[in-house]
């Protein structure tokens, strides 16, 4: 039998590319965006089995009607995919009270009101599979793109503590914690903080560092998906993209050498 995909995000970037991927497969795919324009050709070419569904992740009560909508077209809901997001770039300084709540809302409330939502279809059939998109920089903060990195820390945190709570249901939870590939998310995606002069030097370094490589395209990190969801017993959480695993690991070693580096302080406290 096919299975139902809820994906967000689905119009662009890594949410188009799963959305394709999952047609391909012989699935049925329910697709939310703000804009589900782009997605008329899919729905031209695999008529009846995508139902492209207009959704702000932001607007909590949208979702749910959303959510219901989805389980109504097909009757069940098997992969839901927490993947719209988008970027604040810019200082923490710089960026506006207004630019942070959207921010969040987005990429952290957003992901919270879908699993909100999901979670009683997913438990009521005893089944079901969430990803939760994150990024491969969620153990620390890097300047201009802190924010970014704090909205995908906080849902790796939560989703974490989600999955332990609904794995007794038969539902399991990954936390994908996605590389740099060609989303658009520097793009249409991105929000741009006014930018300060005492930045200035910094941001040009910056710049410099990143240079003008988009990263490979969505498409390719879309047969790992394909392979994670067909798996009986998969990952909590799993990095995609070989470059992006190297780059965790080696923070992860050097965040063990300074912690150790530290340890005669740190053991000071009886706590």
């Amino acid at each position: 039998m096919s299975r139902v995909w809820f994906i967000t995000g689905a119009s662009r970037g890594l949410g188009r590319a799963f959305t394709e991927a999952a047609l391909q497969a012989g699935d049925r795919v329910v697709g939310a965006a703000r804009n589900v324009e782009p997605l008329a050709d899919l729905v031209r070419r695999y008529p009846g089995d995508l139902v492209p569904v207009p959704l702000d992740v932001t607007d909590r009560a949208a979702v749910f009607a959303g959510v219901d909508r989805a389980v109504a077209a097909f009757g069940k809901l098997d992969i839901v995919v927490n993947n719209a997001g988008v970027m604040l770039l810019g200082m923490l300084e710089e960026a506006t009270e207004e630019q942070i709540r959207s921010h969040f809302d987005v990429n952290l409330f957003g992901a919270i009101w879908v699993t909100q939502a999901v979670l009683p279809h997913l438990r009521s059939q005893g089944s079901g599979r969430i990803l939760q998109v994150t990024t491969m920089g969620t153990g620390g903060g890097f300047p201009m793109v802190g924010l970014y990195a704090a909205g995908k820390s906080a849902l790796d945190s939560v989703s974490e503590a989600v999955a332990g709570e609904v794995e007794q249901f038969g539902i399991k939870l990954t936390i994908v914690q996605m590389g740099g590939y060609d989303t658009g998310l520097f793009t249409t995606g991105t929000t741009m903080a006014a930018s300060a002069p005492h930045y200035q030097e910094l941001r040009d370094k910056l710049i410099e560092m990143w240079g003008d490589e988009a990263g490979p395209a969505p498409e390719t990190a879309a047969p790992v998906i394909m392979e994670l969801v067909d798996l009986p017993e998969p990952p909590r959480r799993l990095i995609v993209g070989a470059a992006s695993y190297d780059m965790v690991q080696q923070d992860l070693q050097d965040r063990v050498a300074k912690y150790r580096a530290w340890e005669h302080l740190s053991r000071r406290a009886p706590g």
